[in-house]
């Protein structure tokens, strides 16, 4: 990538580029006579290249005016020099999830293309963590393993649909239990998951609180996150209301913390929040390289002016 080391110096472009218009602004090096009718002109050679000396110089200058600019061209290598946090998103994939009661902008939107755009942001700010999604439903499931690879991970984020885990129910204990399993063998200085939710658990073989417990033992961090204006889906045929209760004892367990997130504003807040809870220790060094290549220009830049003031001094020198 090319940068500039002095950027400040383009602004000196202003008086090269205005210098064609010298004689102009300031009425000088003008020969008065009396008649213009007087003056018999023959074209000549060296009358038809009066103009190149100015234009040399002109161009020489502007060359130089680059190079004092002093381009170069950057090369940075990141180098990850100890891991950063294990993070599992579980997301709630059921048919209540569809309710349009949030907003992106004005336009009325359903819960799970909020969280979606909510989540996607949260990977973004985490760029040396290793993250994974388990939508759940009825059952529960790994849609994206644990990754660095957060292009990827972004893409199939987009994918998540309403009722890929099953739409007739909210396997809570389940998409705990799962997400457990995939940072369970994992070292990593420690290993979390964000849980979003607008219901309670009606499905699923093991209760919430059981893999809670078994997510407590393992040393893993349970964020539990309540998402929907209400906290009974009144307009959902498989909406069983949230449960604030259930989980705020789960991520009691676990050492973690329960939030409501009734607009997308507070949505995004949350996940903020979680942000600044559990910093990244992953520790970055950055190798940057420098080539300089002023030299591109000036070298060409003061070969013109050499030439500009040879042709003004000798064949087309101007006056007597």
């Amino acid at each position: 990538m090319i940068e500039w080391a002095s950027p400040w110096a383009f602004w000196l472009l202003i008086p090269v580029l205005l210098l064609p218009l010298q004689g102009r602004l300031t009425g000088k090096n003008r020969l008065a006579v009396a008649k213009l009718d007087a003056v018999k002109r023959r074209v000549t050679l060296r009358l038809l290249l009066a103009w190149l000396p100015k234009t040399l110089q002109v161009i020489g200058l502007l060359l130089l005016v680059v190079a004092l600019a002093r381009p170069r061209l950057t090369r940075r290598e990141t180098m990850v020099e100890s891991e950063g946090l294990d993070i599992i998103l579980a997301v709630d994939t059921s048919g209540s999830m569809r309710q349009d009661d949030l907003k992106i902008g004005i336009r009325p939107t359903d819960r799970l293309t909020v969280a979606k755009q909510v989540m996607a942001k949260f990977i973004e700010g985490r760029p040396y963590d290793r993250i994974g999604v388990v939508p759940f439903g009825e059952e529960a499931f790994t849609h994206v393993p644990l990754t660095l690879d957060h292009d990827t991970l972004l893409d199939a984020l987009q994918n998540i649909e309403i009722g890929m885990a099953g739409a007739q129910g909210t396997a809570v204990g389940s998409a705990i239990a799962v997400s457990a399993k995939r940072l369970k063998d994992l070292d990593a200085p420690d290993r979390i998951i964000i849980l979003l939710t607008d219901g309670r658990s009606n499905a699923g073989r093991v209760t919430p609180l059981e893999a809670a417990q078994a997510a407590a033992a393992l040393d893993i961090t349970v964020y539990t996150v309540g998402v929907g204006r209400s906290q009974r889906s009144i307009l959902s045929p498989f909406g069983d209301g949230l449960d604030e209760a259930g989980l705020t004892a789960i991520a009691e367990t676990t050492g973690g913390r329960f939030f409501m997130g009734r607009t997308t504003d507070s949505l995004e807040q949350i996940y903020a929040t979680i942000d600044e809870l559990e910093p990244s220790p992953a520790e970055v060094r950055e190798l940057v390289q420098h080539e300089e290549l002023f030299h591109r220009w000036l070298i060409p830049g003061l070969a013109l002016l050499f030439a500009q003031m040879f042709l003004a001094s000798t064949w087309l020198r101007r006056g007597p």
